[in-house]
């Protein structure tokens, strides 16, 4: 029990620093700036008493947060199938819930009506502290962390029933350790506002920011602009998320399908796969089964469609599927809800094609096929070979090129003497010929590199030299992280590509000056850059062409990767 405890604690304060939990942080930070201290105006001609806040404020939304989002993620699902309701239900409270309650930050009356159903509870000052808590109990139904094996324990025991002492300790212990970080960012904002005066002198103007926030963040989550965003960022927590992983794998069910092991570069042999199971519904394909696939290399999929880990390794996954079909390769995407509105079918096909997604997919909503798959991830994928072989695993983000090789050797064994094409880039199965490879510019994946100076973290100076075809090179002063490079005076990135088009992700402020050569036919041009990491369009075409692009960039730009299609 003692180690079910620690690693909720662990994998939840993992969840509370990810990137799946910027969305709600400036929320949190003005919500503990708008409960710092304030003070009655002293007496005299036009004084007004000044509304007291509760110093308690940022605990109230945290602990709201926390409560809603563990009941609802425990118990949401049996709830709703119990009454008959939608599963989407709950998610459209909490958006209609954030739009009332950020509009009571803005219209005091409104919120005092807002605030009045808690009046009878027994506490002092409750007209000033109770709104904190409501905040919290509707950001907790729209909140969507990372998916983790924790996170996927909790979800799955919820949904079928299976709730013991273990999963209400390890929900708990979840909550408590994502608590803490998030707690931490509303109690930095009360604290900066105490000792700065133009706050305390304008509580009123950083309540009014806040509702109309708060609105900004309900509408962004209707339409799934949160999601867009953190797409685009680099999953900082990757690596800690992936030992949590392997840890709460074996304490939760020891030991992996047939004694196969995650990550694994050489093929593997787990014995038979097992068969899909409880599939209520299918998308973009009739129903399935593994035993009429005999004869084609199979890839599982276990994904959900608001999953951020799941979005950003979709379009690998696609990738392979254009690039390999014709060649004896089936994708099957196992999608098991992580969430109680990810059960509507609906949902689930609107979500595919968002991502752009053609192959067949399976609804396992009774979690059917991932227990018989003895899984714990969103992503994770399961390659089965022409004989129906379990042969590989891989549990969430990256790997992406040992599973394509993995795919290409099977392809090969079923069917010997095929000429494959070539290998690399997410996008390159969209037209024939080769493409240049996706390319990461931060220390901790970058593989493309060719120049001078050291391609190690920290400032680097670099001296400008050309590239060969798929690779890139520096000039000038950049500094170096592992998931960005940013850059200093005088700094250049020379890219020799071949592709459709390209984009490059970044973030900053001014504009990419883009100096195409003779054989891109690009010539010269500007871009501007956004605020946010983006992807930003460098070149776009009907025709393949290549050459070198040679991109001056502003000092303090981040640089964070090349797609090309």
């Amino acid at each position: 029990m003692l180690s079910i405890l620690l690693l909720g604690l662990l994998g939840g304060f993992i969840t509370g620093i990810s990137p799946c939990i910027l969305p709600v942080l400036p929320i949190l930070f003005l919500t503990g700036a708008d409960s710092a201290r304030t003070f009655t105006a002293l007496p005299g001609v036009g004084a007004t008493p000044v509304r007291k806040v509760s110093k308690w404020r940022p605990y109230q939304v945290v602990a709201g947060l926390v409560l809603s989002f563990s009941f609802f993620t425990l118990l949401g699902t049996l709830i709703l199938n119990s009454l008959g309701l939608p599963q989407g239900i709950l998610r459209a409270a909490g958006i209609l819930l954030l739009i009332l309650v950020g509009l009571g930050m803005i219209l005091p009356r409104l919120e005092e009506l807002l605030e009045k159903p808690f009046s009878k509870l027994p506490t002092r000052n409750i007209n000033t502290q109770r709104g904190g808590f409501l905040m919290g109990l509707a950001l907790g139904l729209v909140y969507v962390p990372c998916a983790g094996p924790v996170l996927a324990a909790i979800t799955v025991a919820g949904a079928t029933g299976n709730i013991g002492l273990e999963t209400v300790v390890l929900t708990l212990s979840f909550a408590a350790g994502t608590a803490l970080p998030l707690l931490f960012f509303a109690l930095a904002g009360r604290g900066l506002t105490e000792r700065l005066k133009g706050f305390r002198r304008r509580q009123r103007a950083v309540r009014v920011t806040a509702g109309v926030l708060l609105i900004a963040l309900a509408a962004g989550l209707a339409l799934d602009v949160p999601a867009q965003l953190q797409r685009l960022l680099p999953n900082y927590t990757a690596s800690l998320e992936e030992q949590v992983g392997q840890a709460a794998q074996e304490q939760l069910s020891p030991g992996n399908l047939a004694g196969c092991q995650d990550g694994l570069a050489q093929l593997q042999d787990c014995g038979a796969a097992p068969e899909l199971e409880g599939i209520s519904g299918w998308i973009n394909s009739e129903p399935l089964t593994l035993a009429g696939q005999q004869g084609k290399v199979t890839l599982l999929d276990f994904w959900a469609y608001s999953c951020i880990n799941c979005q950003r390794a979709t379009p690998h996954i696609q990738g392979w599927y254009e690039k390999y079909k014709d060649y004896g390769l089936q994708v099957v995407g196992v999608h098991t809800p992580e969430y109680a509105f990810e059960h509507e079918t609906e949902n689930v096909r609107a979500g595919a094609q968002k991502l752009g997604i053609s192959y067949p997919v399976a609804q396992d909503n009774d979690y059917r096929t991932w227990r018989a798959y003895n899984n714990h991830y969103w992503p994770a994928h399961y390659l089965i070979d022409a004989e129906g072989k379990l042969r590989a695993i891989k549990y969430g983000e990256g790997g992406y090129e040992v599973t394509e090789e993995q795919i290409r050797q099977l392809l090969q064994a079923a069917n010997p003497g095929v000429e494959l094409p070539e290998a690399g880039g997410v996008q390159e199965a969209k037209s024939a010929g080769h493409r240049s490879p996706e390319t990461y510019l931060g220390v901790g994946r970058a593989k493309y590199y060719e120049g001078s100076g050291n391609y190690q973290a920290g400032p680097q100076l670099f001296e400008l030299a050309r590239p060969s075809l798929g690779r890139y090179s520096l000039g000038g002063n950049w500094f170096l992280t592992d998931q960005y490079i940013e850059a200093g005076q005088d700094a250049v990135l020379q890219i020799n590509y071949r592709a459709l088009s390209m984009q490059l992700v970044a973030q900053g402020s001014g504009q990419l000056t883009v100096l195409g050569d003779e054989a891109s036919g690009l010539g010269q041009k500007t871009l501007d850059l956004p605020d946010t990491p983006n992807a930003v369009t460098v070149l776009e075409g009907d025709q393949v062409t290549s050459g070198t692009l040679t991109i001056k960039v502003p000092a303090g730009v981040r640089l964070y990767s090349a797609t090309f299609s």
